[in-house]
This record gives structure tokens, sequence and C-alpha cells, in this order.
């Protein structure tokens, strides 16, 4: 048995006038449906609850203030999922509605509850449908498009693959429809062989996401060893040929997990609230990733942020003439820190026993190793 993500993104679910895709959606549905008749385990993350408010209130475009985007989002959601619940019964399949925001993913204890969740509806063979709730997201606190919430969804539930849908058929040298002779690039090994396409954030009039961003989630998942495909939603055909091992769309090999689920959570979904920008020998302390943070080592402190919230940790760079800091370098790692920014200010760059004059409650580590993922 095993658990695919498939992701619907706006051009798929609906036209450019935000009619939903009947035929699209239908086609999709029925490729559920024989995964779920197989044995197999589907997740849907779909977008297009705004595309379909902006149709139903008669919008001219795609609003762009957060409140407009909210309401179109609270407008849509409930008709498009009743038509994901609609073809998904009449085929036999048993859907349940899941809206999840980013406060869901960056905060542990939600995150291990929507985990929880969504495995119990799979074991009971139930198909989760999920989309952000777009309708108390804000600007701060936002998925931004369904690709980052894809992928999200993928390493939270230890998916085996996970499938981007999109209206052309896959990730090419640069975008087709507007260089013909652009070329489909059937599979990708190292990401750094990307560096040199031409790869924007072109989306569909209603949609928010762009072929960057898929290539960020396929990224992102793959650190976590699931494989990530690329490939055209419109065409079921297509669909199914990818499903079954066949080829088509861009493939994105699974890579061999380096991080624990925890460090998983912590590279990609706690955002980072300040930098801690810390001296030659903690750097390399940090690097070989065997040593945890301490304030000795740390130089500056940038940011505002609790203890307990995510850092990102940085090597010290120095000015043209080697004198004082120049502010932070490239970012090493990110971890939990157990200061606040004040009580880190007050200590940084004295040893441990100092720290504890200074504070005598405090753990001896910034940051401890456990907590703490390179970058």
């Amino acid at each position: 048995m095993s658990r695919v993500v498939l992701k619907l993104g706006s051009s798929v679910v609906a036209d450019d006038g935000g009619v939903p895709r009947a035929d699209v959606l239908a086609g999709v549905c029925d490729v559920l449906a024989e995964l779920h008749r197989a044995g197999e385990e589907a997740i849907v993350v779909s977008s297009g609850a705004i595309a379909h408010g902006v149709r139903v209130m008669g919008l001219n475009q795609r609003p762009t203030t957060i409140a407009d985007l909210q309401a179109a989002s609270a407008v849509g959601q409930g008709k498009l999922y009743r038509v994901y619940d609609e073809l998904l019964r009449e085929r036999g399949v048993t859907s349940a509605q899941v809206l999840l925001t980013f406060f869901d993913m960056s905060a542990r204890t939600h995150y291990l509850n929507a985990r929880q969740t969504l495995t119990t509806l799979l074991a009971w063979r139930v198909l989760p449908v999920i989309n952000e709730n777009d309708t108390t997201a804000t600007d701060e606190i936002s998925f931004g498009d369904n690709d980052f919430l894809a992928a999200q969804v993928a390493v939270l539930v230890a998916a085996d693959r996970l499938l981007l849908l999109t209206d052309i058929d896959g990730l090419y040298t640069a975008d087709p429809r507007v260089h013909p002779d652009a070329r489909i690039v059937a599979e990708v090994d190292d990401f750094a062989q990307l560096e040199e396409l031409e790869i924007g954030h072109t989306t569909s009039p209603l949609g928010s996401g762009g072929m960057r961003s898929k290539v960020v989630a396929a990224e992102m998942a793959t650190a976590a060893g699931i494989e990530t495909v690329i490939c055209n939603g419109l065409q079921t055909a297509s669909l199914r040929a990818v499903l079954s091992g066949e080829g088509g769309g861009t493939r994105f090999a699974a890579r061999q997990a380096r991080y624990s689920s925890f460090k998983l959570w912590l590279k990609y979904a706690k955002p980072s609230r300040g930098t801690l920008v810390v001296d030659s020998g903690a750097a390399r302390a940090v690097r070989d990733g065997s040593a945890s943070l301490l304030p000795v080592g740390v130089v500056d402190v940038l940011g505002d942020f609790d203890a307990g919230d995510a850092v990102e940790i940085a090597a010290q760079r120095e000015d043209d003439e080697g004198g004082g800091s120049a502010g932070p370098g490239p970012t090493l790692a990110k971890g939990i820190c157990n200061y606040s920014a004040p009580e880190l200010r007050r200590v940084a760059g004295l040893k441990s026993a100092d720290v504890r004059e200074v504070l005598p409650r405090a753990t001896e580590e910034a940051v401890h190793r456990d907590y703490l993922v390179l970058g």
C-alpha cells in the first residue's frame, strides 16, 4: 500500500473565468477512486476556492487585498468542496474537508494534531480534501500558494509520492508559452542543475503560484525522501501514466532522508523570528552538527524573539580590512532558541559560568544540538 498526495492548482480546478473544470475534476476523481479500490491511500490538496468565489461574486479579476481574498475564499470554499464530495461519493469514496493554516504547521502541537487527524481519516478509508484556510489567513501567516502546503502535507503524513498537477506537461527549460523551443526536463536528480533554467513565477489569472514554487515544493518533499512529479492535471491519461510509473511530467527523485520528522518540521514549517551571528569557532561546531551552540559563541543577536522560537544561525562576516563584524554571512542552520532576544543579548559572548551569574535559571545552551538542523 502506498500513500500519495495530489495537489491541484487553480488552473487545473477552474478555467480563467473561475468556472470549475467539471470534466477535469471528474477525471481526477476517477483516478482517485481507482487508487481507493486498489487499497492505496490518497490525499488531495486543492486550490481554487478563491477563483470559485471570484466567479460566484461576478468580480472582474482576482482580488489583491487580503480582506477581499478572504471573503472570496469564504464564498468559494464550501461550494468547491461540494463538487469534490459529490464526484467522489458517486464513485464510492467518502471524503472529508480539512482546512489548515500556517499556524497549524508552525506550532508543533497543532502539527502533530493535524497528522493524527489525517492518519485517522486514512485509516477509516476516508479521502481528505485539503485547502489553506484562506478565510483566516493573513499576509504574515499564509502559505502563499498551495504548492508549499502540499509539500508540508506530504512530509506530515510521510507520503511516498507527491504529484503537483498543473496546466502544462511539467518543468521546461524556459516558459513554453513564451519560448516555443523550450524543452521539457524529464528528470531532476540534482537541484543545482536547475540554476541556469528560466524558472519563473508565471501563473494563471486566478492563481497565486508558479513553476518556481513547485520546484521549491519538490525540493522540500524530496529532502524528506518523497518522490515528486510535476505533471499535466488536465489530461487524465497523463495522470494515470505517472501514477503507474510509465513516465511523463518532470520527476524529482527522492533523496535519502537526512532528518527526523521533528527536524523536517523545524527546517521547513516553523518560521524563523531572528538571527544569531556566531564566531568562527561556533560556526565550525555548528557545521559539524555534533555540538550545541553556547552563548559564548554568539557575537550578535538580530530580531525580536521569545524563548522557544526558531532562529537562523549565521557565521560572522568580516569586513574587507579584517576588522569587526560586517553583519551575518550565509545561514548555517536553524534551531529552537532557549533564550529570548533580550536575554541572549545580555549573555552573548559569555562563558557558561558567567551566564549563570547573569541568568541563574538559564540553560547552558543557546540552541541545543537536538533542536538544530543544518541549513
